[in-house]
């Protein structure tokens, strides 16, 4: 498997990198104080073309594919993974899904827009007493004619307080489990549908999340996406893909915690010398770079699967993968982090140093897109269910 990039993805990777770090790091403390995202961030994106990578061209989009989208987020994660987090759920969660899923007049009516950045988008899965269990959700969408008619609460939704619109899964037939859930679009506006108060969280604090309520939501037959009963078929390729973007993320986290420690240890002193000299600084700043470079690498052979996923070919392997991938790489952000706040010192404890933000958003990743235990048990279902054989 190759993972030489393209003359295009370095030129896409080097212009996000140059961005974030002329534009956003400067601001990026001050936005996790603050708790809000970039003004125009969403119009700045657009017109950078990254909010359409993924999405063709016929649709407003910019082309390319989930491993140069991969590459984007990883290097939004390395100066801002709020950003990064609501790039993601504008991106992946939504646009992709409706790209992947949607009717072609559906692509044509959204597509445009959320490639642009005139349209913001998030997706609506979790629920208040649903999280892990992700087909356990309860609210409900009854057929009224032409019209469904929603009532129920969406939690944790990321970007929900600036939506204009929602990818949202209800269950249609409460008998059926699974194959009774429906995913359908519906747009900032619709009685009956609101976002609650933003959500104040400890770490990815300038994304905005807050609930997504249903009153008598009264939403149109035309919005459904996929087929009426058939959402688990779009919840699950949306999984996938939200797994592999999301271990983008943590790879961005955990590059720049170790950078973060590598730039503290070689200038603080003790002793007369640099505590980069110390063998045990050096150990671990060596298990940190050999645990960033291994995620990194089933990373992107899990990103490139999803594109031959996308592309209608090697079935199953991505659930597997894409499992794997966000659960080592939720880990080693964490670990990282941990190790290079360690290093800091007292100093790493305090609100000057970038550590401290690095640190508090890491844990979201052995959380988000379904925790660490229900990862392990996805990939353990996927070897027992192939055989010992399939390896």
């Amino acid at each position: 498997m190759d993972f030489e990039l393209s003359r295009e993805q370095k030129m896409i990777q080097k212009n996000v990198k140059e961005f974030m770090r002329k534009e956003i790091a400067p601001i990026a403390d001050e936005l996790d104080r603050k708790c809000h995202l970039p003004e125009g961030i969403w119009k700045t994106f657009g017109e950078l073309g990254l909010l359409g990578i993924g999405i063709p061209e016929a649709y407003g989009g910019s082309g390319m594919d989930k491993f140069t989208f991969t590459l984007v987020v990883e290097q939004i994660s390395r100066v801002c993974p709020g950003i990064a987090l609501s790039y993601v759920a504008h991106t992946n969660l939504c646009a992709h899904n409706i790209e992947h899923n949607a009717s072609k007049e559906q692509k044509q009516k959204y597509l445009p827009g959320l490639c642009s950045g005139d349209l913001v988008g998030c997706l609506g899965l979790t629920e208040p007493g649903a999280g892990s269990d992700a087909v356990g959700i309860q609210t409900t969408a009854i057929r009224d004619g032409e019209n469904f008619i929603i009532n129920g609460n969406k939690m944790f939704i990321t970007n929900a307080p600036e939506a204009d619109i929602a990818l949202v899964y209800t269950k249609t037939d409460l008998d059926k489990g699974a194959r009774g859930i429906t995913a359908f679009i519906v747009e900032k506006g619709t009685p009956g549908f609101s976002a609650g108060l933003k959500i104040e969280k400890m770490g990815h604090c300038c994304s905005p999340t807050s609930e997504l309520i249903f009153n008598d939501c009264r939403v149109p037959v035309e919005n459904v996406v996929g087929e009426i009963n058939g959402g688990i078929n779009v919840m699950m390729t949306g999984l996938d893909t939200e797994r592999v973007a999301v271990a983008g993320i943590s790879l961005g986290i955990g590059q720049t915690a170790l950078e973060l420690g590598l730039k503290y240890t070689k200038s603080r002193k003790q002793f007369n010398q640099p505590i980069s000299d110390f063998q045990m600084v050096k150990a671990k700043l060596a298990n940190m770079y050999t645990q960033i470079e291994s995620a990194r690498w089933l990373i992107y052979r899990s990103a490139l699967v999803a594109c031959k996923s996308d592309r209608g070919g090697r079935g199953t392997e991505i659930h597997k993968l894409a499992a794997a991938a966000i659960l080592l790489a939720g880990q080693v952000a964490s670990q990282a982090t941990d190790e290079s706040l360690q290093l800091h010192g007292g100093y790493g404890y305090t609100l000057d140093y970038p550590i401290n933000r690095f640190y508090r958003d890491a844990k979201l990743l052995e959380i988000g897109a379904g925790t660490s235990d229900i990862r392990r048990l996805v990939i353990a279902d996927e070897l027992i269910k192939k055989g010992p054989g399939y390896l």
